[in-house]
């Protein structure tokens, strides 16, 4: 026979006892013998309480006592055919009028003691169960309700009765061998003392009425039918990838419970545990899940833990002083007291010099514990061998549970890992020698940004998800946004990666969901449903989300966004950019980022400020990781410079290559930003600096392409002007190339830890001669690049390439 345990969520309103009934009819079908256990309908046993506490202080209690005869016969009313309903609605009537005669009583004495608490919290399981049962007996004859108080004997501890173990096992086989015939509906979470009086059995009560009764009647499982599929590694509300695991081993069950996981109550599996009877979790809505299996042996799992688990709330005491060193008895003497109140300690940790002891409680016993600890330890404290007990509130509890933790090296590594890069700083660590937990405190406010983190740290199958901020939407940012939608399948499937953006802004509109923007219509959205763009709220609210694995995107060219950087990293954040402004400004400002990045734990990948989607970046730094020495780096790093003089041959005039070039929207409004060669330092600066000089922007020797005469010019019209005044100029060095066999080229030079950026002339015996196009190109001599330097050459310009070089990065943010 089975035992089956359904919880109050399965017992709700009509659609919810239908799902019940074809659950038992059909175990009862394939002959399981089931024993069905119910709770109070969803909500009663709550309006119950607030009943039972109105009338002591003589409030008025009758529209509540209307609600829950109202949704007892709304449901017979329903699924109990009319000529069958008279009984029912007269036998439910009866019960509800002892409940309002016990009501009256409280009233008129104006008192609640736990013994009336327990009775009147006692009808909302007499209820429904003779409620289903009388539904179920339509289509099975044998469906008999039990008023378990007659079975399950308890001491008269009210509100948390303890069984009378000898006793009850009694009763309850002969109630298996009186109606070894009949399909049994019995009430949880209640018995009665040797008087017969009512009696309640506390938290997860119904849990351990089905628990004693499938353990005296030998039941071949227990299954507990609740609203989710199982016990899962996380809990599903706030760490969306949570899963159902298939099986769990008694003890971690009990861990994960203990640890805030609210499937189940641990004192619910002793009597299963001992009988050593698998506890299931079914999901009464989702019969045709298997979910979760609770049994003496682990079971084999590819992961090394089964779950994470966590309380939201508690506090923290601290008890140190010198007096404790070497104290033998200390400890026994604190924690003998606590438990002597009924303080329930949540977690230990003590230094290994014994200087100081350090225990969770849940909130509202830290004041308590506290003045105990003052009183206990009064003489230590005068004598100062004690400072007196310190308390931080606001701090959560999370745990890693699972067997396979003492088998799997590195794994307090890869926890603190997970938390230390997303800035979570843990307060106090505990693990038993069991290595079947190990478990952190943390502040409250990190928790789900913590699961959500550790989540991912430990089931390695599932995707990462990566959190973006992305701030511009240009043509860059656009296009990113492009990139991402179209290649979101293929990183989830091939690299493991999910992309959500969770912020757009440009300078009018900005647009937040943690759930991420959907990015096919991600323009509609923003301009309909945005607010107004404001940088510093931006970065604020990327702040205040408190997101795991978050990235900052800065696809703009402003000054203004780099200077929120630093604030990004302290915040954790990692910062992803194609805006040269920040690595380019002074190299103080330089060293800050970069230290302060390195100093959170956080990544800082800027590959397009050099070379747009090229791969110089990543190239520099891993010849210089790997061990390498750079000799000299030459290269071309602009796209319009490239094309400018690429094409700068025959019969073409520097003029009109130029007017070309901007037609073709290689240059800027005003081609002299392109030509001034400033944004080419920038870019040799980053790279002089990654190669490890000390460098300002001041110390590069630019090289002039233009006359002073245009770069002066009052305006575009005028600039052009003076350019083709200085039509001879530019002829002569065309002549002069020509006549050589060499091309014009603008190449800047790292060497000996100077950077210099110039018009050469080379010829075909150079690697920078046969460049066409708008193509960027660099060569790094090196040690081990001497004879044949190492050349990276390709489209160095274009929104594509460039939105690529950003994807890029993105993907490899924490990788």
């Amino acid at each position: 026979m089975k035992v089956l345990k359904f919880g109050g969520t399965s017992v709700g309103n009509v659609d919810s006892v239908k799902a019940v009934l074809n659950i038992v009819k059909h175990a009862y079908d394939k002959g399981e013998k089931p024993l069905v256990v119910l709770s109070a309908m969803a909500g009663v046993t709550n309006l119950l309480t607030k009943m039972a506490e109105n009338a002591a202080e003589r409030i008025s209690f009758d529209e509540d006592l209307k609600i829950v005869e109202e949704r007892h016969f709304e449901v017979v009313k329903k699924l109990i055919a009319v000529k069958y309903q008279n009984p029912v609605f007269t036998k439910l009537k009866l019960m509800l009028n002892e409940l309002e005669d016990i009501l009256q009583g409280i009233n008129a004495l104006r008192e609640l003691s736990l013994q009336s608490k327990d009775l009147v919290v006692s009808f909302g399981e007499r209820l429904s169960n003779y409620m289903v049962s009388k539904i179920m007996e339509q289509d099975v004859e044998q469906a008999l309700y039990i008023d378990a108080s007659h079975y399950i004997k308890t001491d008269s501890n009210f509100g948390h009765a303890h069984i009378n173990e000898e006793l009850t096992n009694q009763l309850i086989l002969s109630l298996g061998q009186t109606h070894a015939d009949k399909l049994l509906f019995v009430t949880g979470f209640i018995g009665a003392n040797e008087q017969g009086r009512i009696t309640t059995l506390g938290r997860g009560g119904s849990d351990y009425t089905a628990a004693i009764l499938g353990s005296v009647l030998q039941a071949s499982a227990i299954e507990i039918w609740t609203d989710v599929n199982g016990m899962l590694t996380a809990d599903p509300r706030i760490v969306k990838k949570a899963f159902s695991q298939p099986t769990l081993s008694y003890n971690e069950a009990m861990e994960l419970s203990y640890f805030g996981a609210k499937v189940i109550y641990p004192p619910t599996m002793i009597p299963a545990f001992l009988k050593k009877i698998p506890i299931v979790i079914r999901n009464t809505f989702e019969p045709e899940f298997p979910g979760t299996v609770i049994q003496f042996e682990s079971g084999k799992s590819a992961y090394p833990i089964k779950g994470i688990s966590s309380i939201a709330d508690i506090s923290v005491i601290n008890v140190s002083g010198s007096g404790m060193i070497g104290k033998s008895g200390f400890s026994g003497r604190l924690f003998t007291l606590l438990a002597r109140e009924q303080i329930n300690v949540v977690l230990i940790t003590q230094s290994s010099s014994e200087h100081s002891i350090t225990f969770a409680v849940h909130p509202s016993d830290a004041t308590k514990a506290v003045q105990l600890i003052k009183a206990e330890f009064e003489l230590e404290l005068e004598a100062n061998k004690l400072v007196l007990p310190t308390v931080e509130n606001g701090l959560s509890v999370l745990a890693i549970v699972g067997e396979n933790m003492k088998r799997t090296p590195g794994m307090s590594g890869r926890l603190f890992h997970a938390l230390g890069r997303n800035g979570i700083n843990v307060r106090a660590i505990a693990q038993g020698s069991s290595e079947l937990n190990i478990s952190v405190i943390i502040e409250r406010e990190n928790m789900a940004k913590a699961l959500n983190t550790v989540h991912d740290a430990f089931f390695a199958e599932l995707k990462k998800t990566v959190y973006v901020f992305s701030l511009g939407t240009g043509n860059i940012g656009a296009t990113l946004l492009k990139q991402i939608q179209e290649q979101y399948d293929f990183l989830v499937e091939n690299n493991d990666l999910e992309i959500k953006i969770a912020g757009i802004s440009n300078s009018r509109k900005m647009l937040f969901d943690a759930e991420g923007v959907d990015l096919a219509n991600w323009r509609t959205t923003l301009e309909e449903q945005g607010e107004v763009a404001d940088l510093s709220g931006f970065v604020e609210r990327m702040k205040e989300m408190n997101l795991p694995n978050c990235v900052f995107v800065d696809n703009t060219a402003s000054p203004l966004p780099s200077t929120y950087y630093l604030e990004a990293f302290k915040s954790n954040i990692s910062v992803v950019t194609c805006n040269k402004i920040a690595n380019s400004g002074s190299y103080e400002q330089y060293t800050a980022l970069h230290e302060t990045a390195r100093k959170y734990g956080v990544d800082f990948f800027y590959e397009t400020n050099v070379g747009a989607g090229l791969p110089i970046v990543r190239v520099l730094k891993d010849l210089m990781l790997s061990g390498d020495r750079i000799v000299r780096i030459e290269a071309i790093l602009s796209g319009t410079i490239s094309y400018i003089f690429n094409n700068f041959t025959g019969e073409a005039s520097f003029y009109d290559v130029v007017k070309k070039a901007q037609e073709l929207g290689y240059t800027e409004p005003d081609p002299r930003d392109d030509l001034g060669g400033v944004d080419f330092m920038r870019k040799m600066l980053i790279l002089a600096r990654d190669a490890g000089h000390v460098i300002e922007p001041s110390d590069v020797d630019l090289g002039a392409i233009l006359p002073q005469a245009c770069l002066e010019a009052a305006s575009v019209d005028d600039f052009y002007a003076e350019l083709l005044k200085a039509d001879h100029y530019f002829n002569a060095l065309k002549e002069e190339a020509e006549s050589q066999k060499k091309v014009i080229r603008y190449i800047g030079k790292l060497e000996d830890g100077k950077v210099a950026i110039a018009l050469e002339m080379v010829d075909e015996n150079h690697p920078f001669y046969a460049l066409s196009g708008s193509d960027n190109i660099i060569s790094f001599t090196t040690e081990r690049y001497k004879e044949r330097p190492l050349v990276v050459k390709g489209p160095g310009a274009g929104a594509e390439v460039t939105a690529a070089g950003v994807f890029a990065d993105l993907v490899n943010v924490g990788a």
